[in-house]
């Protein structure tokens, strides 16, 4: 028998695939069937502290609109006693879908604010969740900032969750940091139980007839796999077993997982793929990863973990800078095109 269990933030999965944040795990009725199909773990899409703001601020202007012009605008609506905020759904909704599940659900927060991380992550945990995933999520625009002012500030949002924190705290980062390796282990150091890497920043587009700003979503594509698994394969060996490690982007089935703990992931989370395909295709991707391990004599995750990071590979540079030439010269042009023969390149059709 295959051992798929593993462990992540300090919570026991019966397999390494995770079903990360997406609008199928913010209902109880579709989690359901995320669950049923595979998924070790939920991940709830993220709670974001501006949806919150932007309820209160369009009811305020509305219970307010006309009160200041005639007196009998003030009987035009009841006293209003509460008012069920965006946050507050997201929390009946985390208490219906944990009720139900029998894996760790596991919430997200993305906010702006500093008193916001603390108090929403406080509310996360009182609703049950088995660990917050903490979506650091932001354009580093303003010039006044520099990359040391960002960090430090992304530093102290860490260390403000992680108080007000007592279950495990995962923080989701994106590539961009400039040292990468030094804010990885300060993110630890700052309390983080494991990384999730990476966010993908959804880069908004342009309409050239309107001249308007379109936000699309593009789901993520196998290739992009490689920065989360080039990042982890040079981690593990630096932050040590003890911090949990999650690969998500780009992972589309079973060979995707074995690459993910080859490297030294716990997990391998999904989004893209369960949207493409469906929930049943968690069961396709179990398959793929038991079949493979089956045919290559891997008895469990934990023996499969870490087999191909940067400690244990017998090419450690293959992660760093000389996998950048290598890369370069593995090109290999198409037949009958060479890059010294001008003549054989195919020429422009009107």
């Amino acid at each position: 028998m295959i051992d798929l269990s593993t462990r992540y933030l300090g919570l026991d999965l019966h397999s390494p695939i995770v079903a990360s944040a997406s609008p199928l795990n913010g209902e109880p009725e579709t989690a359901r069937l995320v669950e049923e199909s595979g998924a070790a773990a939920l991940v709830l899409p993220s709670l974001f502290e501006e949806e919150i703001l932007h309820e209160e601020v369009q009811l305020n202007r509305a219970l307010d609109a006309g009160s200041e012009h005639f007196a009998e605008a003030l009987d035009y609506f009841p006293a209003i006693d509460s008012f069920a905020t965006a946050g507050d759904r997201y929390l009946a909704r985390l208490d219906a879908i944990k009720a139900r599940s029998e894996v760790p659900v596991v919430a997200s927060l993305n906010a702006t604010s500093a008193g916001g991380w603390s108090r929403y992550a406080a509310l996360i945990q009182s609703a049950g969740a088995d660990a917050l995933e903490l979506n650091l999520y932001h354009v580093a625009a303003d010039p006044r900032w520099s990359a040391a002012d960002m960090e430090a500030a992304d530093l102290d949002i860490v260390r403000s969750v992680r108080a007000s924190l007592g279950i495990p705290l995962a923080v989701k980062l994106s590539p961009y940091y400039s040292a990468m390796a030094h804010f990885a282990g300060e993110v630890v150091a700052a309390g983080a139980d494991g990384l999730v890497l990476f966010n993908r920043f959804y880069q908004p587009d342009l309409d050239l007839e309107t001249f308007d700003v379109v936000n699309r979503i593009e789901l993520s594509r196998q290739w992009e796999l490689r920065l989360p698994l080039r990042w982890i394969a040079i981690l593990r060996p630096q932050l040590g077993a003890g911090v949990g490690l999650a690969a998500t982007s780009g992972v589309e089935d079973g060979t995707d997982v074995v690459k993910a703990l080859m490297v030294g992931a716990d997990v391998a989370m999904l989004t893209s793929a369960v949207l493409r395909h469906g929930p049943a295709h968690l069961r396709r991707v179990e398959e793929g990863l038991r079949s493979w391990m089956a045919d290559h004599d891997y008895e469990s995750v934990g023996q499969l973990r870490g087999s191909a990071s940067q400690a244990t590979s017998g090419d450690p540079a293959a992660f760093e800078r000389a996998n950048y030439v290598k890369t370069l010269h593995s090109w290999a042009a198409p037949h009958g095109l060479t890059p010294t023969s001008p003549s054989s390149w195919p020429t422009a059709r009107a």
